[in-house]
């Protein structure tokens, strides 16, 4: 009698071995479930955005990042006409919608445009269709106004995973980060922000500052006239990455591939 329990058990383990090992096979064949997206992440090379560029040459880029508010934009643009210094400024659709006179000021200044989604999601939370539709329809808003089709996107919340970076290629986008945050969204004061900037930046850097950080009148200038004192020339991101024939290192740093 034991005997019988025992193989009864046994026989009840394997067949709930089978339907779990069954059942993994068919979530794995199931686009939507996340298994499939474990399994695929640790299968797949982890792919990097771009977060600084190897160069020789002293020169850097500064962005600006806009989705809420554009209360010191004008002084923004007003500092950079100062310093003679072109930028890339990041516009998030709904920001295009509510501000087209100041999306187009930005562009007239001679600013770069980039694209930094429609409403600001998490892209690794989206699928393939959604990523695409978050793109196309904030590209749509910026060229109607400055007559220009973005190629550069920024992640919002620096959130990316290799789908997003996938189907932005396909849509011939590179994908921006930035190696020196400036933290100005902390609100710390000027001083700190013009700190961490000079402290932190090497050539080829990518500095992140946002459009409406409450000291931003304050520590723009300041941070630029460091950098100029230090021979660094700014650009805007176009200008400093590699657009073909390159690699990104473990750091997200690009570099021109060998010959």
């Amino acid at each position: 009698m034991k005997i019988y329990i025992f193989s009864k058990r046994k026989i009840a383990i394997v067949l709930i071995a089978i339907v779990l090992i069954l059942g993994i096979i068919i979530l794995i064949n199931t686009s939507y479930n996340p298994f499939a997206k474990a399994i695929s992440t640790i299968s797949s090379p982890k792919k990097l955005p771009i977060y600084s560029v190897e160069t020789d040459e002293k020169k850097i880029a500064i962005s600006f990042d806009a989705a809420w508010g554009d209360q010191f934009t004008d002084d923004i643009l007003d500092t950079l006409d100062d310093y003679d210094v072109k930028t890339t400024f990041f516009l998030v659709g709904f920001w295009v919608d509510k501000y087209p006179d100041m999306v187009k000021k930005i562009h007239d200044r001679g600013h770069e445009i980039g694209n930094h989604s429609t409403t600001h999601p998490h892209m690794s939370e989206l699928s393939r269709e959604e990523i695409i539709e978050e793109i196309k329809t904030t590209e749509k808003k910026i060229e109607d106004i400055t007559g220009v089709r973005t190629n550069l996107f920024r992640p919002p919340f620096g959130d990316y995973n290799n789908q997003s970076i996938e189907v932005l290629e396909e849509l011939g986008y590179h994908t921006i980060q930035w190696d020196v945050d400036s933290l100005d969204w902390k609100e710390l004061g000027a001083h700190p922000v013009v700190d961490r900037v000079t402290r932190n930046i090497k050539k080829g850097s990518i500095v992140l500052f946002h459009n409406n950080a409450k000291y931003v009148s304050e520590y723009l200038p300041l941070v630029l006239e460091k950098l100029k004192e230090q021979n660094y020339e700014i650009v805007p991101i176009s200008e400093l990455i590699i657009k073909e024939d390159y690699t990104i290192d473990s750091s997200g740093r690009q570099h021109r591939a060998a010959n």
